[in-house]
C-alpha cells in the first residue's frame, strides 16, 4: 500500500506542477485552456484518494515525520482557495492570477511532501 501511496502521490505532484504552468500561462500570457478546470478537479481528486490511502496507512508501523502530515492537511488550503477564489466574481485577470499563485502554493506543499515521504520509504 506504500508504494501505491507514493505512486498517488508522484501523480499529484506532476499534475500540480501541470497546473501551474497552465495557469502562468493563462495569466502571463491570457491563453485559456478549456481543460486546466478539469486538470485542477482531477489533481484534487487525487488528493483526497491519497488522504484515505495515507489515513489508512497510519496504523502501518513506518516511521515518517509529523511534517508530512502537517504540510499534507495543509495542502487543502490552497486547492481550497483556488476552487472558491477562481471562480468568484472577478475579472478574469485577477482569476488567473489567483489560480497561479494558490496552484503554486500546492505544488511547493505537495512537492516536500512528497520529498519527505520519499526520504522516509
Amino acid at each position: 500500500m506504500t508504494e501505491f501511496h507514493m505512486i498517488i502521490g508522484l501523480a499529484i505532484v506532476v499534475s500540480f506542477l501541470l497546473l501551474t504552468i497552465l495557469n502562468y500561462l493563462r495569466m502571463s500570457r491570457g491563453r485559456t485552456f478549456l481543460w486546466a478546470r478539469g486538470l485542477s478537479f482531477a489533481a484534487a481528486g487525487l488528493l483526497l484518494i491519497q488522504y484515505v490511502v495515507g489515513f489508512a496507512l497510519l496504523g502501518d508501523d513506518r516511521r515518517i515525520s509529523a511534517l508530512h502530515y502537517i504540510l499534507a492537511l495543509a495542502v487543502i488550503i490552497p486547492v481550497g482557495a483556488e476552487h472558491m477564489m477562481a471562480s468568484a466574481n472577478r475579472s478574469e485577470k485577477d482569476r488567473s492570477r489567483i489560480a497561479f499563485f494558490t496552484s503554486f502554493a500546492a505544488l511547493v506543499l505537495v512537492a516536500v511532501v512528497y520529498s519527505i515521504g520519499d526520504s522516509n520509504g
